[in-house]
């Protein structure tokens, strides 16, 4: 099943949330405005605020605040990715040159410092404690997140419980974060709020896990980013962490030297990768995260929207891009 299929039943609830970001977008600050349509128009899945709506509407809720919500979570998100970019000193996201390439540096973590201000304020509509909480500490353990990311950058000695750890901070929080936020606003029960947690916490990772096969398995044009580049930033993601652990002498010390080096033979590193079955072993931790997300919500309500919640397990480790 595709992601639209996916998101048909709360196709309306998101193009209210598409006019939510575009009016909270709106500022005085010319370039402000000109950054932020420029990454509305890049689009990207939206997963992020697809699980507030799905898990509210899951569990009944018939409010207007999910919209709201679901934008700050998106604002979380784009900030994230300005900021992130700056620090890889990408220049590729999504099939087009990214805010920092074309805007420059500067404007890019100003204008994610926007985002989350801009965030923070909108949050305080939802008039609920709870919420606030929530998205609160998830910004400062995606903070966290980056920052042990950076310290791992070309370190070849990262273990896998290290790296695990900053996809639990970096990428999976957020998700969390928004499937709980869902829950919330829909008045759940504190088992219903964990199921919700736990459920966006897999998924989370899972999509991340995917995203490090992808690196080294997908094609450039449909990932919207040169494959390869985690290995170009130094980063030792899953499939290079299994290699320093399976692979030959011989392998190892190639993997050692492109990791602290940036700078590598791709085809060699292809080979190692495969001759240790590292995207298999990837793919299989991110399929056990997406069983993980599953059995979450095995006490849901039976709705159309649980049933999406659940097929999007199976989407996130059978997606090409």
């Amino acid at each position: 099943m595709k992601l639209p299929d996916l998101l048909a039943p709360i196709a309306q609830d998101m193009t209210h949330v598409d006019a939510v970001i575009r009016e909270r977008l709106n500022s005085e600050v010319v370039l402000i405005r000109t950054i932020g349509d420029y990454i509305v128009g890049a689009g990207g899945k939206r997963m992020r605020p697809a699980l507030v709506l799905m898990i509210a509407r899951a569990l009944g809720y018939e409010g207007k605040h999910h919209h709201l919500m679901a934008a700050v979570v998106e604002f979380i998100h784009t900030a994230t990715l300005l900021h992130d970019d700056v620090v890889d000193e990408s220049g590729m996201r999504r099939g087009r040159q990214t805010a920092n390439a074309v805007f420059g540096n500067a404007a890019s973590v100003l204008v994610g410092d926007y985002l989350y201000s801009r965030s923070f304020e909108m949050m305080v509509d939802a008039g609920s404690m709870r919420v606030m909480a929530i998205l609160s500490e998830a910004t400062t353990v995606i903070a966290e997140g980056e920052v042990l990311q950076l310290l791992n950058v070309h370190d070849p000695d990262v273990s896998e419980a290290r790296y695990l750890q900053v996809v639990r901070y970096k990428t999976a929080k957020l998700f969390e974060a928004a499937a709980r936020v869902g829950a919330v606003l829909a008045g759940a029960t504190p088992e219903q709020e964990e199921a919700a947690g736990a459920y966006g916490r897999h998924i989370g990772t899972a999509f991340q896990l995917v995203d490090d096969v992808l690196d080294y398995s997908g094609d450039a044009e449909a990932l919207g980013k040169d494959v390869g580049d985690d290995l170009r930033e130094g980063k030792p993601t899953l499939p290079l962490i299994r290699v320093m652990e399976q692979g030959t002498e011989a392998q190892r010390d190639m993997i050692r030297q492109a990791i602290e080096t940036g700078d590598a033979d791709f085809v060699g590193v292809a080979e190692a990768i495969r001759s240790t079955n590292a995207l298999e072993y990837t793919m299989e931790a991110a399929r056990n995260e997406a069983e993980l997300a599953r059995a979450a919500l095995q006490g849901y309500p039976i709705s159309v929207y649980r049933e999406s919640l659940l097929e999007f397990c199976a989407f996130a480790v059978k997606r090409d891009r």
